[in-house]
């Protein structure tokens, strides 16, 4: 047991960014690669406990996730135009309310288990991403 106290003593701040960097790599992590300096160095001045430190870094690999994986689903679906609600002529479509559309952009009706129909003519127009 003393002689893994003494490795683990002597093993230097380089070698530990080192070993992050490979392991990142490996876990294909690169978001926890880049946070995990900062987010030490504010553990640090905060007095994060471990699990504190770790559930911050894995937040940040979560959230890099989610984005990318969004990011490539849109890509994937190869739409012919990305929109949003934000780019909606609501002049040129006068049937349609603004609150409405800002209320179904909260995707409330998601949480809530409902079911949304657009009932109308159809509509020749480029995807739209909420």
């Amino acid at each position: 047991m003393s002689t893994k106290n003494s490795t683990n003593q002597t093993r230097t701040a380089r070698d530990v960014g080192s070993e992050l960097v490979y392991l990142t790599k490996a876990l294909k992590a690169p978001a926890l690669r880049d946070a995990a300096a900062r987010l030490a160095e504010r553990a640090r001045d905060e007095g994060w406990s471990h699990e504190e430190y770790l559930a911050a870094c894995l937040q940040r690999e979560v959230a890099a996730r989610d984005s990318h994986g969004a990011e490539g689903r849109i890509r994937a679906a190869r739409f012919p135009s990305r929109k949003s609600l934000e780019d909606f002529d609501f002049d040129h479509q006068r049937s349609v309310k603004r609150e409405v559309i800002a209320h179904l952009g909260t995707l409330d009706f998601v949480v809530g288990k409902e079911n949304v129909i657009f009932l109308g003519p159809p509509v020749i127009a480029g995807s739209f991403a909420i």
